[in-house]
């Protein structure tokens, strides 16, 4: 995480966003206060700017789920490893942002880090003056 005092910018080196075929690619955000928007550029692919005056919601989730698709692959060339993957679970952080663009409602989606995805939340409120929304079960999470 880096904060600049005079510029007003908070950014975040860890987060990952989907590309054009799904997969999820390395990605800086960063909340702007001189531009007033948040902005995510990926490693690949073009940058997104949202204005803070654009965003609707913010949506925080936090999931678990096996790597069931990684163990039938790797349980194809060896059982004993694909056992070990099935029983091990992805935990993910994510962040919505639910805004409107020429009265178009969109979602833009992103994968925090575990160890930012509280920071990133405090810097939704703290330059948007927005609360993330949380949904599922959340306190079931490992911090």
């Amino acid at each position: 995480m880096v904060s600049l005092g005079r510029a007003e910018e908070t950014s975040f080196q860890r987060v990952k966003v989907p590309d054009v075929k799904g997969r999820q690619t390395k990605a800086v955000l960063t909340f702007s206060d001189n531009d007033k928007a948040v902005e995510v550029r990926p490693a690949k692919g073009e940058p997104v700017m949202i204005p803070y005056e654009h965003i609707d919601k913010f949506s925080y989730e936090y999931t678990k789920k096996h790597h069931l698709t990684q163990a039938v692959i790797v349980g194809a060339i060896s059982p004993a490893a694909g056992i070990t993957v099935f029983f091990t679970k992805a935990k993910s952080h994510w962040l919505e942002i639910d805004y409107h663009d020429q009265d178009a409602p969109r979602v833009f989606v992103l994968r925090m880090n575990k160890h930012d995805y509280v920071h990133i939340l405090e810097a939704v409120n703290h330059h948007t003056g927005k609360d993330a929304e949380i949904l599922g079960n959340v306190d079931k999470r490992e911090k």
